[in-house]
C-alpha cells in the first residue's frame, strides 16, 4: 500500500513538473499578446490606407475603437481615427453639418492621442489637415480664417521635425487650392509636391503601423502634372 501511495505521489510530482513547463511564462504570453495587437493594429492601418470608401473607413474606425480599447497606453489606434474621420470628411457626399460632425469626431480622437504622448509633429500635421478639410466643407465662408491656421500649425510642426514629409503635402494642398489671385494655385504648388517627394524618399517610418500617409498623394499628383504637361 504504502509503495503504491509512494508510486502516485511520484506520478502527480511528474504531471505537476510537466504542467508547469508547458504552461506559457508570464513574460512570453505577454510577448505574444503584443504581437498579436502589433499585427493586428498594422493590419487595420494597412486597410484604412487602401480604401476611400465612407463605410470601409467607418469599419476601420471601429477596430480601432477595439484597439484603443486593448492597449490604452498606445496613441496611435486614436491618431488613426483621427485620420480615418478626416478622410471620410474628404470623401462624404453628406451635407456641411455632418462632415463637420466628423471632423469634431476627429478632433476629440487627435486630443486622446497627444494625452498619451503621440509624436508631435504627426498630431500637428493632422491637425492641420483638419483644419484643410474644414476649409474644404465652406471654401467661401472659411479661407480666409482656414487657411492661416493651417499654414500656422505646419510652421509649428516643421519646427519639431522638418523631415517629415507630410508637412509638405499638406502645404502643397493649401497653396494647390488657394486661388491664384491669392497666390496659390497648381504651378505655384508643383515645387511643394516635388519637395514633398523627396522627403518621402528619405522618410523610414519608426515601425509597420507609425505614420506613413501621403506619398501616394504627392505622386499621383505629381502625375496629373506630367499629364497636363504632355497634351
Amino acid at each position: 500500500m504504502k509503495k503504491s501511495l509512494f508510486v502516485l505521489a511520484l506520478l502527480a510530482a511528474s504531471f505537476t513538473t510537466q504542467a508547469q513547463a508547458q504552461a506559457p511564462k508570464p513574460a512570453a504570453a505577454a510577448s505574444a499578446a503584443s504581437d498579436s495587437y502589433t499585427t493586428m493594429l498594422a493590419a487595420t492601418v494597412q486597410e484604412l490606407m487602401s480604401t476611400g470608401d465612407p463605410a470601409q473607413l467607418k469599419q476601420a474606425d471601429a477596430r480601432l475603437e477595439r484597439a484603443a480599447a486593448v492597449n490604452g497606453k498606445d496613441w496611435l489606434p486614436r491618431y488613426y481615427q483621427a485620420y480615418a474621420r478626416v478622410i471620410t470628411c474628404f470623401v462624404s457626399k453628406e451635407d456641411g453639418e455632418i462632415k463637420d460632425k466628423y471632423l469634431d469626431q476627429a478632433e476629440a480622437a487627435l486630443a486622446q492621442a497627444r494625452q498619451l504622448g503621440g509624436d508631435e509633429s504627426e498630431l500637428l500635421v493632422l491637425q492641420a489637415y483638419i483644419y484643410q478639410a474644414r476649409l474644404g466643407v465652406s471654401p467661401m465662408l472659411r479661407s480666409m480664417k482656414y487657411s492661416g491656421m493651417v499654414n500656422e500649425t505646419l510652421a509649428q510642426a516643421k519646427k519639431l521635425n522638418a523631415a517629415n514629409p507630410r508637412i509638405y503635402l499638406v502645404q502643397a494642398n493649401n497653396v494647390y487650392y488657394t486661388p491664384a489671385m491669392f497666390g496659390g494655385g497648381a504651378d505655384v504648388a508643383r515645387p511643394l509636391f516635388e519637395e514633398a517627394k523627396k522627403r518621402f524618399a528619405a522618410f523610414t517610418p519608426a515601425s509597420a503601423a507609425a505614420p506613413n500617409w501621403g506619398e501616394r498623394q504627392v505622386l499621383g499628383r505629381l502625375k496629373a502634372y506630367e499629364t497636363a504637361s504632355a497634351k
